[in-house]
């Protein structure tokens, strides 16, 4: 099971294939992280953001990760507006 709570019907294949690769990248964390920003906006995304996702999704998770929790700073081809809505973005707790 992926943790996906976005079914793929409806999404352009560019789309479709972001989503799998955000949920499956090899680390949990990073599955959890990419794969939840994903379902929420991977349709809303404009063709600019696909590719800083794309190109963004090519940096290995160990340094993604440390970037996202601050441990790193990623290089600045990287550290894109989407990024920083990524780092930033949150998963309502539907307990709170």
């Amino acid at each position: 099971m992926t943790g996906s709570t976005r079914s793929s019907s409806g999404l352009d294949d560019r789309r479709k294939r972001l989503l799998f690769r955000c949920w499956h990248r090899g680390t949990r964390e990073m599955d959890l992280i990419l794969g939840r920003f994903a379902d929420a906006t991977i349709g809303e995304l404009s063709d600019h953001e696909l590719s800083e996702l794309e190109h963004l999704i090519e940096v290995p998770d160990p340094d993604l990760y440390a970037a996202l929790t601050g441990d790193k700073v990623l290089p600045s081809e990287y550290a894109t507006a989407l990024f920083a809505r990524i780092k930033s973005f949150r998963v309502a707790d539907p307990s709170a």
